[in-house]
């Protein structure tokens, strides 16, 4: 089982305890780096002047060539000096060597001096040291003090920016209690975006436009629920009307025949919107084409016009296909998507007019399937609509209570599987409805 996941505010504190502990530790280590430099260079300065000293001393002692006056000078000026070791040797003989402070630290040099005495001139080896213990004590104390700095700091900064995250992510406090104080009847009431920071007003945004499409679904949904119930109850009221009246006395064989014709013809209308509903759903959910052919689109269109040749001669009308196209399609669903259309187009076409299948290239990456008849125009407002499950533009037209309204809905549907789109269109007497499918 995975660890569960820390809060925003230790996570922020973490980092910034973080953050502090490292950069306090950068900064006292720059400052012991830099304060061992400067006595190092202090203690480099020092050495180098009593080296001069040293020599000032060897080139006088050498003019007056007296080493014995040599000793004397050199007893008086380091008997005062514990910090500094003076050792002065000649040949292996020493020639002179102060008393160093036991256990000191020290910092040394060797240097060649030349000694010229009766003619002669010698090598004489000379190691000067100053003691550094007061300076690596000083240097020790420092990175205790830094040390205990850096410890006391973190904890001060940590603490403190416990506080402050806390503080800072009040505001999210404040939004999850909106959130959860928020009752579905009161889904449409967005959170003002004004009430909280900058950076947190793009989530709020997103969030109640998420609240406003959820509103949408939610009343599309009771509406769908509305009108699924609407279409099943005339058929179930039917039924159930005509097996009582059936009921209510003894009939002859012709009148169960009758009833139970009426009652099939119901029965048949509740399965074809059961139908309708299932193939929707399945859409939906982004359920696959079965089978896929590259296939004639005029091809289609004629079967589907053949199906409804008795119902056209029946209306006195014509259809005809224009254009075609070879499209990689699941021809039976291409097939039920002309049906529909065909169908509406049937029933709302004038009389003795030409029923128009126009198929071409919508676009560069789209072949367009058109269904174009004659006919009463319908209102710009209700074409947004047509695709819409259970709409009628016209439900006063004669035929119109006859079917459920899902027709053009699994024509958007099966356009959607294609990778396509609809469209509609009614202007100069004509209406062109129609959909697109994407070439592959």
């Amino acid at each position: 089982m995975s660890a569960r996941p820390r809060s925003l505010q230790s996570r922020l504190s973490l980092w910034l305890a973080a953050q502090t502990l490292f950069g306090l530790s950068v900064i006292c280590f720059a400052i012991y780096l830099v304060t061992a430099w400067n006595f190092g260079q202090k203690q480099e300065e020092e050495l180098s002047n009593k080296a001069e000293l040293v020599q000032h001393l060897l080139q006088e002692a050498e003019k007056g060539g007296d080493l014995v006056f040599l000793r004397h000078k050199l007893d008086d000026f380091f008997s005062m000096q514990d910090d500094v070791t003076l050792s002065i040797s000649a040949g292996g003989r020493q020639l002179f060597e102060s008393r160093p402070t036991a256990g000191g630290k020290w910092m040394l040099r060797d240097l060649q001096v030349p000694w010229t005495q009766a003619g002669a001139t010698t090598q004489l080896a000379v190691r000067i040291g100053v003691n550094t213990a007061q300076e690596a004590q000083l240097l020790r104390r420092l990175a205790w003090t830094l040390l205990g700095a850096v410890v006391l700091g973190t904890a001060l900064v940590s603490l403190t920016g416990m506080w402050l995250v806390r503080r800072g992510l009040k505001p999210l406090k404040t939004l999850t209690e909106r959130t959860a104080a928020m009752a579905p009847d009161k889904a449409n009431q967005p959170i003002d975006a004004d009430d909280f920071a900058q950076e947190l007003r793009p989530w709020i945004t997103q969030f109640n436009a998420l609240l406003l499409r959820v509103q949408r679904a939610y009343v599309q949904l009771e509406s769908f629920n509305a009108d699924v119930a609407h279409e099943l109850r005339t058929p179930l009221a039917n039924l159930i009307g005509s097996t009582e009246l059936a009921l209510t006395r003894p009939r002859s064989n012709e009148e169960l025949q009758t009833v139970l014709a009426s009652n099939l013809e119901e029965v048949g209308r509740l399965s074809g919107i059961v139908t309708d509903m299932l193939f929707l759903s399945q859409a939906e959910r982004g359920a696959p084409m079965r089978t896929r052919a590259v296939t004639s689109l005029a091809a289609q269109a004629t079967d589907v016009i053949d199906f409804y040749d008795a119902m056209l001669e029946e209306a006195g009308l014509r259809a005809e296909v224009r254009g075609d196209a070879m499209a990689d399609v699941d021809a039976a669903l291409v097939r039920r998507a002309l049906f529909n259309l065909l169908g509406n187009a049937i029933r709302f076409a004038t009389p003795a007019s030409t029923i128009r299948i126009e198929i071409g290239e919508e676009s560069a990456t789209e072949f367009a399937v058109a269904v174009v008849n004659k006919g009463e125009p319908i209102a710009p407002a209700a074409l947004p609509r047509l695709f819409e499950r259970f709409y009628r533009a016209a439900r006063a037209r004669d035929g119109s209570t006859r079917h459920h309204g899902l027709g053009l809905s699994i024509v958007e549907a099966i356009a959607r599987m294609h990778g396509g789109r609809v469209f509609a269109a009614s202007r100069g007497g004509e209406t062109r409805i129609g959909f697109t499918v994407a070439k592959r």
